[in-house]
């Protein structure tokens, strides 16, 4: 059975999607806290909603332009009533790619107005072959799930 805290944050990840596949950097930052941080996958970290919107447009207007977000959500769990992490994997590109390239955590608080909003993002790409090379030699190091 889905939570209404669920369905909230699955409706924040639907502004989110909204927001990158139309280009709009405000709209994009306004799922972030004023505070927040977010770090991509080549390890550019922004601080605060202004500077990481304002880094989205630039990116939506050249050659971030055009793509969609793609996001699968693997994990919910709830820490407390105003504090979730969610994992997820994802993709942004022109179409939908066979698979996603790229995992993902993210940590939401719910903030006075009652919405959820993003206060840190990770973002990592998934490199396959080395993870199949490390298990092989270290088959302890494998998740379990």
């Amino acid at each position: 059975m889905i939570t209404t805290a669920e369905q909230d944050v699955r409706a924040l990840f639907a502004d989110l999607e909204d927001a990158w596949n139309r280009g709009d950097g405000h709209a994009y930052g306004a799922c972030f806290t004023e505070d927040a941080s977010y770090t991509t996958f080549v390890g550019t970290v922004y601080h605060g909603r202004d500077d990481l919107a304002a880094a989205h447009q630039a990116l939506f207007d050249s050659v971030l332009k055009g793509t969609r977000m793609f996001n699968e959500i693997t994990g919910i769990r709830f820490l407390g009533p105003g504090v979730a992490v969610v994992t997820g994997r994802g993709e942004v590109a022109k179409k939908r790619p066979r698979a996603y390239g790229k995992v993902q955590t993210y940590t939401l608080v719910r903030e006075a107005d009652g919405r959820w909003r993003i206060a840190a993002f990770h973002n990592t790409r998934r490199k396959p072959l080395m993870e199949a090379v490390s298990f092989t030699f270290v088959p302890g190091s494998a998740p379990r799930k």
